[in-house]
C-alpha cells in the first residue's frame, strides 16, 4: 500500500482558517442579535431573507410591529414629528439604517403621492424585513390611529349633543387654523424656490379662486411647470395629465360604500405633500359633493390633527360620519392603500425623477400647486374660525406657541451642546 502523502502544515492552516472565521462570525453575530442593537444596519434588505448574524424573519417582523405600533400610539405632532421619532429609534437606537440612508428615504417618500410619514414606516419596515415588513410597518402604524378615530367618531355621532360639538369647535378651530398657517410658513421655502415656482403658485391660486376643480388645477400647474422647466415633452406630459383630468371629472351626489372607497382611493393616489394638503382635496371632493358640511370638515381636521398617528386618519372620521364603521374602514383603506404600492416603488420613482426632467418638473409643479391651494383653504378656515375676539386671541396665542416652542428647544439644545 502506498503511503498517504503528508500535507504541509501551511496548507492545513490555509484550509482550516475560512471555516474558523465563519464559525467565529456566526457566533458573534448570534450574540449581537440578542442584544438591543442586534442585527444592525444589515437588517432587512428587500428579500427579507435571513443572513449570518441576523435575527430570524419572525423576530424582525415582531420588531417592526412593536416599533411602528408604538409610534402609532404616541406619534402626536404631524409628519415632521413622526419622522423625527423614527430617526431617533431606527438610526440612533437600533441602527437599522445609516443617517444618510434615512435622509435618502425621506427624500424618496416626498417624491411619491400619499402620507409621507406612513410611507416612511412602510419603507423602513421593508428595509428591516422585506415585503412582509412593508405591510407590517404600514398596518401597525395606521391601526392605532384608526381605532382611536373610530372611537371619537362614535362619541361624536352618538354621545355628544350638537351644542357641545359647537362649543368644542369654537375653541379647537382657531388652533387648527394656527397649525395650518405655521405649516404654510414652513413649507413655503421648499414650495417656492424661484420665480417659476412663484408663477406656478399664482396660477394655482387663480384656478382655485375661479372655482376650477382642484385636481384639474394640479394637472394644469404640473403641465405649466413642465413647460417652464423642460423642453420637449408633449407625449410624456399627456400621459401624466390623463389620470388627473379623468379623476377631476368624476362627480355624483350619491354616497354608496363603493363610492366612498373610490373617492378616497383617488385622493390617496394623487395627493402630494404633507397631511395638511389633504384639506384641499377633502374640501373639493367631499364638501364639494355635499357629503359633509364645512363644519364637519373642520371637526374631521381637528380629530386628525390632535390624535396620534397619521394625519390622514381624518379620512377615517369622514368615513365614519358618512357610513359608520364600514365607511371608516373603506375610507381608510382607500386613502392608505396606494401608499403600500408607492412605498414599494419608491426607489424606482427616485431613479425615474432623476433621469427624467419632465417627470421631475411635473412633480415639482404639483407640489408647489398643492401648497398654494392650502392658502385658499386657510382663508375659508379662517372665515369659520374667527367668530369673536376670543377666537382671534386663541389663534394668535396658538400661533405664538407653535412658532416659539421649536425655537426655544433649538436654543436649549445649542446651550447644552
Amino acid at each position: 500500500m502506498r503511503p498517504v502523502p503528508a500535507i504541509p502544515q501551511r496548507k492545513l492552516i490555509a484550509l482550516a482558517l475560512p471555516n474558523m472565521v465563519d464559525r467565529t462570525e456566526s457566533g458573534a453575530g448570534g450574540g449581537a442579535s440578542g442584544s438591543p442593537g442586534g442585527g444592525r444596519a444589515s437588517g432587512g434588505g428587500v428579500s427579507g431573507g435571513q443572513s449570518i448574524g441576523q435575527p430570524s424573519l419572525r423576530t424582525r417582523l415582531v420588531e417592526v410591529v412593536r416599533l411602528f405600533g408604538w409610534l402609532g400610539v404616541i406619534g402626536v405632532g404631524g409628519p415632521a414629528a413622526h419622522i423625527a421619532m423614527m430617526r431617533t429609534r431606527v438610526v440612533q437606537q437600533r441602527g437599522w439604517v445609516s443617517d444618510d440612508e434615512f435622509a435618502r428615504m425621506v427624500g424618496a417618500c416626498a417624491l411619491v403621492p400619499g402620507p409621507n410619514s406612513t410611507e416612511m414606516a412602510m419603507a423602513l419596515g421593508a428595509k428591516r424585513a422585506g415585503w412582509r415588513g412593508l405591510l407590517a410597518g404600514g398596518a401597525s402604524f395606521i391601526l392605532p390611529a384608526f381605532l382611536i378615530v373610530c372611537a371619537i367618531g362614535w362619541v361624536y355621532e352618538d354621545v355628544l349633543t350638537s351644542a357641545t360639538i359647537a362649543d368644542i369647535r369654537r375653541w379647537v378651530v382657531p388652533i387648527v387654523a394656527a397649525i395650518v398657517l405655521d405649516a404654510l410658513r414652513r413649507l413655503r421655502s421648499t414650495a417656492v424656490r424661484d420665480a417659476r415656482d412663484g408663477v406656478i403658485a399664482a396660477l394655482a391660486l387663480i384656478g382655485a379662486i375661479v372655482s376650477v376643480p382642484e385636481l384639474l388645477v394640479l394637472a394644469i400647474v404640473g403641465a405649466g411647470s413642465v413647460a417652464l422647466r423642460a423642453r420637449a415633452a408633449t407625449r410624456t406630459m399627456t400621459s401624466l395629465l390623463a389620470p388627473l383630468v379623468i379623476a377631476a371629472s368624476t362627480t355624483t351626489p350619491i354616497v354608496p360604500m363603493w363610492q366612498i372607497f373610490l373617492v378616497f382611493l383617488q385622493i390617496g393616489s394623487v395627493i402630494f405633500g404633507s397631511g395638511y394638503v389633504l384639506l384641499v382635496f377633502l374640501d373639493a371632493e367631499v364638501v364639494g359633493r355635499g357629503w359633509i358640511s364645512p363644519d364637519v370638515l373642520l371637526d374631521a381636521i381637528s380629530v386628525g390633527q390632535f390624535t396620534p398617528g397619521p394625519v390622514f386618519t381624518t379620512a377615517t372620521f369622514v368615513g365614519w360620519h358618512l357610513a359608520g364603521l364600514g365607511g371608516a374602514a373603506v375610507a381608510t383603506f382607500g386613502i392608505f392603500g396606494p401608499s403600500f404600492v408607492f412605498a414599494a416603488l419608491v426607489g424606482r420613482v427616485v431613479r425615474w425623477s432623476q433621469r427624467s426632467h419632465v417627470f421631475g418638473a411635473f412633480l415639482r409643479g404639483v407640489s408647489t400647486g398643492s401648497i398654494a391651494l392650502m392658502v385658499v383653504v386657510l382663508v375659508r378656515l379662517a372665515d369659520e374660525a374667527f367668530v369673536g375676539w376670543w377666537s382671534a386671541a386663541t389663534f394668535v396665542l396658538s400661533l405664538a406657541v407653535i412658532v416659539a416652542v421649536p425655537r426655544w428647544r433649538e436654543a436649549r439644545r445649542a446651550r447644552v451642546g
